[in-house]
């Protein structure tokens, strides 16, 4: 497929007329010379708006079949660029080529899954209580509820995944998936990764005869071009990952719009492990393998990467902090995703090198080319911890802190202390029962996802996955933004109270035309 830098508005592909973007290889420290991607105008974002919102109820009115089979042929024709997709992301990104097959194998398993939860219709949550006219003192009406989709949603995509959280994304496919148009706004670290995929899109909806405003995609350097989509009024919600300050700056501008809407935003989180003692003394070198390994993977890009590592002074938490600083050594420095990245990573682990009550305790070999991340291990003290906020900042790469509490009572007092997380996990054996019952009430407040005896990174797509958690983890603690349950971020419940036959929903109507589970005056039945 050619990549010819251009903006896919509805069916139509556009040239923008503003500054230029060029990709940029991070391995090599050099521009991709070719294509040249022009940005779009706030014209071009309102022009993608408006064909969303004309194209909204055709497409939530198309039967569930139809919308299940439009990402099922997403997730073909994703599988059919080849070679040449990945060969284009990996020049974008630095990320290895396995690691982007991978990645693709997500992207369209996700797909998939979102199709076969359109088809089932669980999610419509069709529910009729019958009506009671003979009830004293007042009869009740016939009333029957359904969740229909929100409205267009505007994506972000993703810095550190340019395949599974962007263009066809798990944002995206949930979206589609619940009835939505979607507008996504391409990342500029991967922008031919991004057209190479959006035109599939566009490609499998003109084949579909699908309305032409079910997806867009737009580009643009600095903020002009994704505040303006925020903005639109045909925007209904708006997924997006990335930094804590991209986040909370489109929620203030969701918030102040004359029609405030939902901004599900994933933005940043430490993931503290907590090392209890008898898992420690029985096994705290093998630990301390499995922790370096997750924090090194992908460059510690994850949004998973445990960032910090909590547990009770002791001889076996020396000897664990030995045995990671050595397998911490020995890890190769590793290409980061771009060159803003990768500064913002080496201002981090300087600034935790400088805090006070922080110590250095190993680092991992030095940087051979450019943008390469050197992994990096420190230890400190609770009440240092306590004392210095910016300890708790999130930094985006392969760097760790180990806080050293005196006893039990600092330990779950640490837990305590913590804002919001995607994950908390627990490292115990048989004798840690007491203390991690202590620590999961804590934990269940704190994180969306607890572990134990595992390690964060590795975010499974399921029914039962939960990537979320409270601020600043995600601005919105109810919902996750991975597996099946993320459609409910676009969905609505609507009532209909007395509709004839003939103007019900298919969902709703008797007779149960779609074979769907249903709950009836209470009682789940397929009727």
């Amino acid at each position: 497929m050619e990549i010819s830098g251009e903006l896919l508005i509805g069916g139509r592909a556009v040239r923008g007329t503003q500054a230029p973007l060029r990709a940029f290889n991070p391995a090599t420290g050099a521009e991709i010379p070719t294509p040249v991607f022009n940005s779009g105008t706030a014209e071009d974002v309102a022009a993608a708006c408006e064909l969303a919102e004309q194209a909204f109820d055709t497409y939530r009115a198309l039967p569930l079949a139809v919308r299940a089979e439009f990402l099922d042929r997403i997730a073909q024709g994703i599988h059919a660029l080849g070679a040449a997709l990945i060969e284009r992301a990996h020049q974008e990104t630095g990320l290895p080529k396995a690691r982007l097959e991978g990645e693709r194998g997500r992207t369209t398993g996700q797909l998939k899954l979102f199709a076969e939860e359109v088809r089932k219709g669980l999610w419509l949550a069709a529910t009729l209580d019958s009506p009671l006219p003979g009830r004293k003192p007042l009869p009740r009406s016939d009333l029957r509820m359904q969740k229909i989709g929100i409205g267009p949603v505007a994506v972000f995509g993703a810095s550190n995944f340019p395949l599974a959280f962007s263009v066809a994304g798990g944002d995206t496919a949930a979206a589609l998936a619940a009835g939505c148009p979607v507008v996504v706004k391409a990342h500029g670290a991967h922008l031919g990764t991004s057209e190479m995929v959006g035109r599939v899109i566009q490609q499998t909806a003109r084949e579909m005869g699908l309305p032409e405003g079910v997806f867009s995609l737009v580009v643009g350097a600095g903020r002009s071009v994704g505040e303006a989509l925020v903005a639109h009024p045909a925007i209904k919600a708006v997924g997006f990952t990335g930094s804590r300050g991209g986040g909370t700056a489109l929620m203030r501008i969701a918030a102040s719009r004359p029609e405030p809407i939902p901004v599900y935003a994933e933005m940043s989180s430490i993931n503290p492990v907590f090392v209890l003692p008898a898992a420690l003394a029985a096994r705290g070198a093998s630990i301390a393998q499995g922790f370096v390994d997750s924090l090194v993977l992908g460059a510690g890009q994850f949004c998973t990467n445990p960032g910090l590592v909590i547990g009770i002074d002791s001889v076996a938490l020396t000897r664990f902090a030995d045995s990671a600083a050595a397998a911490l050594s020995g890890k190769p420095a590793q290409t980061m995703l771009t060159a803003g990245i990768h500064a913002a990573y080496e201002q981090g682990s300087a600034r935790l090198a400088d805090a006070g009550g922080v110590d250095a305790l190993a680092h991992g070999e030095a940087a051979s080319g450019p943008n390469q991340a050197r992994a990096a291990l420190f230890s400190t003290g609770a009440q240092a911890f306590f004392a210095q906020p910016a300890l708790e900042d999130e930094v985006f790469g392969p760097a760790s802190t180990i806080v050293r509490c005196r006893d039990e009572n600092e330990l779950l007092a640490v837990a305590a202390h913590f804002a919001g997380q995607l994950t908390a996990t627990i490292q115990m054996d048989g004798d840690d029962l007491p203390v991690a019952k202590k620590l999961v009430p804590i934990l269940e407040r704190k994180a969306g996802r607890l572990l134990v005896n595992g390690f964060p990174t590795g975010v499974e797509v399921t029914h039962a996955m939960v990537h979320g958690g409270p601020y600043p983890a995600t601005s919105d603690s109810r919902a996750t933004s991975v597996g099946t349950a993320a459609i409910e971020r676009f969905l609505r419940p609507v009532c209909y109270q007395d509709f004839p036959a003939g103007l019900l929903p298919e969902a709703l109507a008797e007779g149960n035309p779609l074979e769907l589970w249903r709950r009836r005056d209470g009682e789940m039945v397929r009727g």
